[in-house]
């Protein structure tokens, strides 16, 4: 892959923030402030791109739930099936007796994606549940 060629831009910032942005760098591993900042501008990226409903994303919906609600299962089941298309593999874990998590991984329009884990969490006897959404990586540079 062609490396793509960088620009140079300058920042003003107070004193106090810089010492922040140098004290987080170091501790996320960050060789430089550069390299921490294009990761700060990507992840806003693409937080502002899933809230365009025809954008594609990738992510993950996680849910905790107890399977001994009655009927829960098959309404999980079903909202699955009929999203199919866009739900590319489910992992379901036992917790303990009571609790199961479940993690389905999603590829999609941002707002297919979000339909289908609010119908997921919405559903009743789900205890927990989250929808973390992340670019293709095809719109952005590394």
């Amino acid at each position: 892959m062609k490396k793509e060629p960088v620009s140079r831009f300058s920042v003003s910032l107070p004193p106090s923030l810089l010492r922040q942005l140098d004290e987080m760098s170091r501790e996320k591993g960050y060789d430089n402030r550069s390299l921490a900042i294009a990761d700060m501008i990507r992840d806003r990226l693409v937080e502002h791109r899933q809230k365009f409903g025809h954008e594609e994303m990738v992510g993950t919906i996680t849910l905790v739930y107890d399977h001994h609600k009655p009927h829960l299962q098959a309404t999980l089941t079903d909202i699955q099936h009929d999203h199919h298309d866009v739900i590319l593999s489910t992992v379901h874990v036992h917790l303990d007796h009571h609790n199961c998590l479940e993690v389905l991984l999603v590829r999609g329009q941002a707002a297919v994606i979000r339909k289908i884990a609010d119908e997921l969490i919405a559903a009743k006897g789900v205890k927990h549940g989250k929808l973390t959404v992340t670019t293709t990586g095809r719109d952005l540079p590394a």
